[in-house]
C-alpha cells in the first residue's frame, strides 16, 4: 500500500504525522536568532602589538617583521598583510576558507607566544583576535549631562556599563570619549634644580616604594592565627604630597616641594560628540556637546534583536536611579535595520502567500480547493524552522529570502496533486475518496521528478566554496529542505484533506467554465498556433536570446551586498600628522557644523581618536576621526541618502588638508579592514617606484567620474623631534644613555607609576613634567639628567645631546612581507564589478617595472 493510500485511510495518523514537524517548527521559530546576515566563520586572525613611544620604523623592524616571519610558517595562509604606525603594529592573517577559524587562531597564538621573549623590552603582550562578522557594536549609546565630563564618565562606567555587562548575550561594553579619573603629579624641573642630586628617577622610585601594601606573614596566638600586613598605600592626594623623597641637611624634601599633585583625569586621546536636531528645527550649535559613548557588543551567535531589547529594558530600569540631568540617547541601533529588513521580508512573504492563494481561487473557483492547497505553504515552512534550529541557523536576510522564494515553489507540488484529484472528480465523476487515491498514484512519480529537478538546482548552493558560499549555504539549506517538505506534504496531507473535504456536487460546473480560464486558454492557443506555423522564426529568436545572455550578463552590475538607503552614512577622516586633539577637534567641528545644514540631517555623532580599546594607557592615534550622519526616515523625505552623500562630498572638497571619504555605514566592521568599495594593492621592494605608480593610478582615477573619495596609504610625513646623544659628553659628565631615555620618557611622555585606591576602585597615578617644560625643543633641552660622577649633580639634556626636527612615515603597509601602497576609493553610479573591470583594463596599459605587482 502506497504512502498516500495509508494517509487517506488513516486521517488521524496523517494529522499526527504532519503535526510533529509543524509543532516543532513553531517552537523552533521562537528559539531562532535574528540577525542581519548569517553567522559566518571567516578564518581571519588579527594580531595587535603595542610599544609606547616607538617610531614607525622601529615597530616595523623589531615587531612587525618578527611576527610576520613567525606566523608565516602556519599552514593554510592565503594572505598576510600588516599596518605599522607609531607604537602600534597590526598584522592580519587571512587563511583559506576551508580553514577552521578557531584552530587558526590557536595556531597563531602558539606561534606568537614562542617569540614573546624576542620582542623589545616594555612591549605589551600581543592581542590576538578572530575576525567576527558580528563584532560591530549592536548598540551605541551617548551619555551626556550638565556636569563635568569626568563625573559623567564615572556614572557611565559604574552605573550603566558595569550593569549592562551582566546581561545575557552582551559580550563587552566599551567606553569612548570619557575622562577616566587619575592622579596627576606634575613635576617642575626648575624646582628639582634647587635640590642638589635629586633627579626624576628618585621621585619615581619614591612613588613606587612608598605606595604599597605588603604581606607580613602570620601571627600565631595559640588558638588564633592573625594575618600581618604593612598598609603603606596613600589614602588621599595630601598623603601623596607629603611623601618624602630624601633628606638634605636634616630637612625632608617632599613631593610637594618639586611637583604639583592634582586629582584630575588621564590625558585624553579620544573624544566623542553628539548633536541632535531640536524640536524647533533650528541648527543650534549649543545642542551638541561632548558625550561619553558606550559601544555594546554581543556575544557570538547571540540574537541581536533580543540583546538590544534587553539593553533597552535595563536602561529603562536604570533611568530613575540616574541624576535628573543625565541623558541617554541611542546613536546606532543595529536591530533597527534588522527589524526593518525582517518585517519587510515577512510582509512580502505574506503577500506571496495571498497572491498564490488568490491565483488558485481565480482558476479553480472553489474555496475548499484553495484552502487545502494553501495549507501546504505553512506546513512546509514551519517544518523548515525546525531544521534551522537544529543546524544553528538564524533568521536573516539569506534564510528568509530562501523562505520567500520557497513560498512560490512549495505550493507547486500540492497544486499539481490537487488539480489531478480535482480533474478526476470533474471529468470522471469519481468520489473524493476514490479520486484522491487514484489521482495521486497517477501523478506521484511526476511530482517526485519535478521536486528532484528543483533540488538539483538548489542543493549545489550548499556546497559552494569561497566567502560567497559561506553566506549562501544557509540559503540553499533552507530552500532545499522546504522543497522536500512540500513533496512530503503533497503526498500525505493534500490527498487526505481532498478525500475528506472536497464534494463532487460542488465541482459539477468545472474550472474551464470560468472566464479567466477561457481567456488564458484562448490566448495560449493563439500563441501556440503562431509558433507552430513559424517554427524557424521561433528557433531563431530562441538561439538569439541564448547568445545575448553572456552579453547581458556583462552589462549587469555585480555587487556582493547591495547598497540600500538606510538613512545614514559616515565620513571617515584622516587628519594631517602632527595635529593635536584640540586642533583636530576644531577642524572636524567646522566640518560637522556644515553637515548639520544638509537636508534631512537629524543627528551627527563625531568620534576622534582610537575606539578599539586595544591600546595601552596613554596611547592612541588622534589623527583619525569619524562623523556619523543620520537623516530622516525614507518615508518622510523625497530625496535619497545618496543625494545627501553627494552634497557632503562637495563640503569635504572645501577642506583639502583633510583626507576624508564619504561612505556607507558598513555591515561588516573589524580591525584591519578598510570600509571602502575599491581596495587596490601596489606592492614591491622599491617604495619610490610604488609611490610613482600609485600616483599615476590615482591621477587617472580622479579623471573618472565613477570614482570618489580616491586616496592612498601614502600618508603625510609625520613631524617629530629626534634626540641625537653625544656619547663623549655622556661619558665625560657621567650620564648613561639609559638615564637619558628614562628621564625623557617620564618627563615628556608621562608614565603611570602606581595606583591610588578609593573604596573598591583603583586609579592610575601619572608622573610627568609640567607642559611648559616639554612643549618645544628649547624647553626639552633644559630638562635635567642625573649624573653618577660626584660633584657634577644635574646635567641639562642640551649639554649631552642635540634635538633635531625631522619627518618620519606615519604608517607602513606590508603585504606578503613586502611594502605596499593601498589605493582606496568609493563608487558613484557604477557597480563594483564594472569598476574592477575598468581598473583592470587600465592596469594592462601600464608598463610595470620588475618585481612590482598589483592586486585587489
Amino acid at each position: 500500500m502506497a504512502l498516500w493510500d495509508v494517509c487517506i485511510r488513516r486521517p488521524v495518523f496523517t494529522a499526527m504525522l504532519m503535526a510533529a514537524p509543524i509543532v516543532l517548527g513553531i517552537f523552533s521559530y521562537f528559539r531562532l536568532g535574528v540577525d542581519l546576515f548569517p553567522d559566518v566563520d571567516i578564518p581571519v586572525v588579527i594580531i595587535t602589538t603595542t610599544l609606547r613611544g616607538a617610531s614607525v620604523e622601529e615597530m616595523e623592524t623589531n615587531i612587525t617583521k618578527l611576527i610576520e616571519e613567525t606566523v608565516n610558517t602556519v599552514a593554510g595562509i592565503d594572505e598576510l598583510r600588516s599596518t605599522t604606525k607609531e607604537g602600534i603594529s597590526t598584522v592580519v592573517v587571512q587563511f583559506r576558507v576551508e580553514k577552521n577559524g578557531q584552530i587558526a587562531a590557536e595556531e597563531i597564538e602558539a606561534k606568537v607566544r614562542s617569540v614573546l621573549n624576542q620582542l623589545p623590552l616594555n612591549t605589551d603582550t600581543p592581542i590576538i583576535d578572530r575576525f567576527d562578522i558580528s563584532a560591530a557594536p549592536v548598540l551605541s549609546l551617548a551619555i551626556s549631562g550638565n556636569r563635568d565630563l569626568r563625573e559623567i564618565t564615572h556614572i557611565a562606567k559604574k552605573t550603566i556599563k558595569e550593569n549592562l555587562e551582566t546581561l545575557t548575550g552582551v559580550g563587552s561594553v566599551t567606553i569612548v570619549g570619557g575622562r577616566q579619573r587619575a592622579i596627576q603629579i606634575t613635576v617642575d624641573p626648575s624646582r628639582l634644580l634647587k635640590y642638589q642630586g635629586i633627579s626624576i628617577a628618585e621621585v619615581r622610585n619614591t612613588l613606587l616604594k612608598e605606595n604599597q601594601e605588603l604581606p607580613g606573614g602570620k601571627v600565631d596566638q595559640g588558638k588564633l592565627e592573625l594575618s600581618l600586613r604593612t598598609v603603606g598605600r596613600v589614602l588621599s592626594v595630601k598623603d601623596i604630597q607629603r611623601l618624602i623623597i630624601t633628606t638634605r641637611n636634616g630637612q625632608p624634601i617632599r613631593i610637594e616641594d618639586v611637583a604639583r599633585v592634582e586629582d584630575s583625569f588621564e590625558e585624553p586621546h579620544n573624544l566623542s560628540r553628539l548633536w541632535s536636531l531640536g524640536e524647533n528645527k533650528i541648527d543650534d550649535p549649543s545642542l551638541g556637546g561632548n558625550a561619553v559613548t558606550l559601544f555594546v557588543q554581543k556575544q557570538t551567535g547571540a540574537n541581536t534583536v533580543k540583546i538590544v531589547d534587553r539593553v533597552r529594558a535595563r536602561l529603562d530600569e536604570l533611568m530613575p536611579a540616574l541624576p535628573a540631568d543625565i541623558r541617554i540617547e541611542t546613536i546606532r541601533d543595529q536591530s533597527r535595520f534588522i527589524r526593518g529588513a525582517i518585517d519587510e521580508i515577512k510582509r512580502h512573504g505574506a503577500m506571496a502567500v495571498f497572491l498564490v492563494s488568490l491565483t488558485i481561487l481565480i482558476f479553480i473557483r472553489d474555496w475548499r480547493t484553495t484552502l487545502i492547497a494553501s495549507l501546504s505553504i505553512p506546513a512546509s515552512i514551519a517544518g523548515t524552522f525546525a531544521l534551522m534550529d537544529m543546524l544553528g541557523l538564524t533568521l536573516n536576510n539569506m534564510t528568509i529570502l530562501g523562505l520567500i522564494l520557497a513560498v512560490g515553489i512549495v505550493i507547486d507540488d500540492a497544486v499539481v496533486v490537487h488539480e489531478n484529484i480535482f480533474r478526476y472528480m470533474e471529468e470522471k465523476k469519481r468520489s473524493a475518496l476514490e479520486a484522491a487515491g487514484q489521482a495521486t498514484s497517477e501523478i506521484a512519480m511526476a511530482v517526485t521528478a519535478t521536486t528532484l529537478s528543483l533540488l538539483v538546482i538548489f542543493l549545489p548552493i550548499i556546497f559552494m566554496g569561497g566567502q560567497v558560499g559561506r553566506f549562501f549555504n544557509s540559503f540553499g539549506l533552507v530552500i532545499a529542505f522546504a522543497i522536500l517538505m512540500s513533496l512530503f506534504v503533497s503526498l500525505t496531507m493534500t490527498p487526505m484533506l481532498c478525500s475528506r473535504f472536497l464534494r463532487l456536487e460542488d465541482i459539477i460546473h468545472g474550472t474551464k467554465s470560468g472566464i479567466v480560464w477561457r481567456i488564458i486558454e484562448s490566448s495560449y492557443m493563439i500563441i501556440l498556433r503562431y509558433s507552430m506555423m513559424h517554427r524557424s522564426f521561433i528557433v531563431f529568436i530562441s538561439i538569439g536570446l541564448i547568445c545575448l545572455t553572456p552579453w547581458l550578463f556583462t552589462i549587469v552590475g555585480l555587487e556582493f551586498v547591495p547598497r540600500d538607503d538606510q538613512g545614514e552614512f559616515q565620513v571617515a577622516i584622516l587628519l594631517p600628522e602632527g595635529y593635536s586633539l584640540e586642533r583636530g577637534d576644531l577642524e572636524v567641528g567646522q566640518l560637522e557644523q556644515r553637515f548639520r545644514s544638509l537636508p534631512g540631517v537629524t543627528h551627527t555623532f563625531t568620534v576622534i581618536g582610537d575606539t578599539t580599546s586595544r591600546l595601552g594607557k596613554g596611547q592612541g592615534d588622534i589623527s583619525t576621526a569619524n562623523i556619523y550622519v543620520r537623516i530622516e526616515d525614507l518615508a518622510k523625505r523625497k530625496f535619497s541618502q545618496f543625494d545627501v552623500m553627494k552634497l557632503a562630498r562637495d563640503i569635504v572638497a572645501d577642506y583639502p588638508d583633510l583626507r576624508a571619504a564619504v561612505q556607507d555605514v558598513s555591515a561588516f566592521q573589524e580591525t584591519g579592514f578598510k570600509q571602502v568599495m575599491i581596495d587596490l594593492n601596489v606592492r614591491g621592494p622599491d617604495i619610490e617606484k610604488l609611490k610613482s605608480i600609485s600616483n599615476d593610478i590615482i591621477a587617472w582615477m580622479k579623471t573618472q567620474p565613477c570614482f570618489v573619495d580616491v586616496d592612498s596609504s601614502l600618508s603625510f610625513r609625520k613631524p617629530e623631534l629626534v634626540i641625537v646623544p653625544d656619547r663623549d659628553r655622556l661619558s665625560e659628565l657621567g650620564v648613561s644613555l639609559d638615564a637619558l631615555n628614562s628621564t625623557v620618557t617620564v618627563l615628556v611622555g608621562g608614565e603611570p607609576i602606581g595606583k591610588f585606591k578609593e573604596e573598591d576602585e583603583q586609579y592610575d597615578i601619572w608622573l610627568r613634567a609640567d607642559k611648559q617644560y616639554r612643549n618645544d625643543k628649547e624647553t626639552i633641552s633644559r630638562l635635567t639628567l642625573p649624573s653618577v660622577k660626584p660633584g657634577i649633580g644635574a646635567v641639562e639634556l642640551g649639554n649631552v645631546a642635540t634635538i633635531k626636527s625631522a619627518f618620519g612615515p606615519a604608517s607602513i603597509e606590508r603585504f606578503y612581507r613586502q611594502r605596499q601602497v593601498v589605493i582606496s576609493a568609493n563608487l558613484e553610479g557604477m557597480a563594483t564589478g564594472q569598476a574592477v573591470d575598468l581598473i583592470t583594463a587600465k592596469l594592462k596599459t601600464l608598463d610595470l617595472p620588475p618585481l612590482i605587482s598589483l592586486n585587489f
